[in-house]
């Protein structure tokens, strides 16, 4: 079996991203709204999936990682709706699942994980054949950091200090960056330290991945020239207007008349 990127994540992705919750309540809320179905692309582990499943919402989850899908499966084995997920393996840039949804979307950066305008063209051509007539895409990115696009690669910077409540595991976290300004992919290493109660790092892992930087108008002309129509963007997932001092793009769009 052909292995991913995101294979060596599925493990520890969980503990690690434990402190990304605000996004929860947003999709969940939208995914309600939409009274489903709902397809979920880049889906991971489940960390949206079941939430909105558990909300009641029949969910289709669609992820390259089988990795990623397997930890998705046990998880959803214990939620009462579990009847309301389908879980496929499969890539955002050409799928056909032989169903419309009222909504799609992209959590938690999955988007720039596509790395070629071309390939993004091509995912926006998969999503626009599965959305239901007045469906809507619904997808956030990050605002592209001047200053990390000028990091060397051999300087590590502090992340971020992650506590996982329900493991109880400490994590420091530390990054490595590097952006290819030509295809404006950030080449990214994560030093992932988990600590002891006394703080003594018990174990160090490196992992290895790839996001593409998309800017505000980019993207912009991306929906539009890819036939969609842009209805929001919001700067935070409370639904704040986006301004200079944004740091998220939230991104809603429909199919354009």
């Amino acid at each position: 079996m052909e292995s991913h990127p995101y294979d060596s994540w599925a493990a520890i992705y969980d503990s690690v991203y434990s402190y990304v919750q605000e996004d929860i309540p947003f999709y969940v809320n939208e995914a309600i709204a939409s009274k489903g179905p709902v397809l979920e692309l880049g889906c991971g582990t489940g960390r949206v999936t079941i939430p909105i499943a558990e909300a009641g919402v029949p969910i289709t989850g669609l992820d390259f990682s089988e990795a990623m899908l397997d930890v998705a499966r046990k998880k959803t084995e214990s939620i009462s709706n579990k009847d309301h997920v389908r879980l496929a393996l499969g890539d955002m840039t050409d799928f056909d699942l032989e169903e419309k949804f009222a909504l799609i979307i992209i959590p938690f950066r999955g988007f720039q994980a596509l790395l070629s305008v071309e390939d993004e063209i091509s995912a926006l051509d998969s999503i626009k054949r599965h959305l239901a007539p007045g469906g809507k895409l619904i997808f956030n990115i990050f605002v592209p950091d001047v200053e990390m696009l000028v990091q060397p690669f051999d300087v590590t910077y502090h992340f971020r200090d992650v506590f996982d409540p329900k493991s109880g595991i400490q994590y420091v976290l530390w990054n490595q960056t590097d952006f290819d300004s030509y295809r404006q992919v950030m080449n990214i290493r994560t030093t992932i330290e988990e600590l002891d109660d006394d703080s003594v790092v018990v174990r160090k892992m490196y992992r290895d991945f790839q996001l593409r930087n998309v800017f505000r108008w980019e993207m912009h002309h991306l929906l539009n020239s890819s036939g969609f129509h842009v209805e929001e963007l919001f700067g935070d997932f409370d639904g704040s207007e986006f301004d200079e001092a944004s740091t998220e793009m939230i991104w809603i769009a429909s199919v354009a008349d």
